[in-house]
């Protein structure tokens, strides 16, 4: 996660000529974020580089990068009637058309050598930001519409489950061919919140893009659910509909596997902090980590994205002790 991102020098003089969201809507911008990582890296797939934010973006919100800051909506939703404001959902896809092109051209010049994949914020996610104006640590606004405005906050979550369907299967009629739900704000709410306001659209998500592909006569691509300091809910996540569940650093490979049970894939989840450390010491973290999860059904990543500050040495020796230990663990 973030693997196209600040840590790498290459990444900060290609984005430095123009801001962020401009960058975002450049496809040839896009497709060169996207493979600097890999011509340093032996990874096993690439991620297209975007930003959850595009959507509300579509729908007619006005958003900013602010540097150090992060992102800003200067006109945030504060009442029932600023739903009026939001753009109609369906035309979100045509209004994204910079990504699909993207896609397209990544998959072009990858010309098979690793599987590009594709992502998405999910709805609660989108709308903590949409509420909040930007980042937030409590999360009060938009948990606030939760307790106070429910039927707006099932309004809101529905329109954005709906922009985000055409969305999700345009990225893969462009060539995506993996999908990433990211509920990066999954911890903010209590196993009854979730189960409420965020699970249900989660399970939407899944079920109406498969629908969707099928009756547009497109292959099935798999399907990764990831929700941050979500590990209340991973039972429900591994029945949402998704092939993949992806776990942030807290919480233990064996009792995920417990929870989830035998025919859900794993996805994560070393603390991207432990990059800080030797190459020595991350090469037995890699290895702790790969004997915990065990070889079947699953894949090594990060618990949460790379940091600006993190050494690049220090990433591709965790990709190499990935790639070393996958091997003894499969050869045993």
């Amino acid at each position: 996660m973030r693997q196209a991102g600040r840590y790498l020098p290459e990444f900060r003089e290609t984005r430095a000529a123009q801001d962020f969201f401009s960058t975002c809507r450049s496809p040839e911008a896009c497709c060169e974020l996207t493979l600097q990582p890999l011509r340093r890296f032996p990874l096993d797939a690439a991620i297209i580089f975007s930003d959850i934010l595009v959507v509300p973006q579509a729908l007619g919100m006005e958003v900013t990068m602010v540097p150090g800051k992060g992102p800003s909506f200067p006109e945030p939703l504060r009442e029932e009637q600023d739903l009026e404001r939001l753009r109609d959902p369906e035309v979100v896809a045509s209004e994204l058309g910079y990504v699909f092109q993207a896609i397209t051209l990544t998959r072009q010049r990858l010309a098979g050598r690793v599987p590009l994949i594709g992502f998405a914020g999910a709805p609660w996610t989108l709308m903590t930001y949409m509420v909040e104006g930007g980042g937030s640590s409590t999360m009060a606004q938009a948990k606030r519409w939760l307790y106070q405005r429910p039927q707006a906050s099932h309004q809101l979550l529905r329109i954005l489950t709906d922009a985000l369907v055409p969305y999700l299967v345009g990225q893969v009629v462009a060539g995506a061919q993996a999908l990433q739900l990211f509920e990066s704000h999954a911890g903010h709410l209590g196993p009854q919140l979730f189960n409420k306001f965020a699970l249900p659209y989660i399970r939407d998500v899944a079920k109406q893009v498969k629908a969707r592909l099928r009756e547009a006569g497109l292959a099935p691509v798999p399907m990764i659910i990831f929700a941050k300091d979500g590990h209340f809910a991973l039972e429900e996540l591994a029945q949402a509909g998704y092939e993949v569940v992806g776990l942030d650093w807290t919480v233990a490979p064996k009792k995920a596997r417990e929870c989830v049970g035998k025919t859900v894939t794993l996805q994560g989840n070393l603390d991207p902090c432990a990059l800080y450390a030797s190459e020595e010491e991350i090469g037995q973290l890699v290895k702790q980590m790969l004997d915990d999860f065990g070889p079947h059904r699953y894949i090594a990543n990060l618990g949460h994205g790379l940091y600006p500050d993190m050494d690049p040495e220090h990433v591709g020796a965790f990709v190499d002790a990935v790639h070393k230990h996958s091997r003894l663990l499969r050869q045993n």
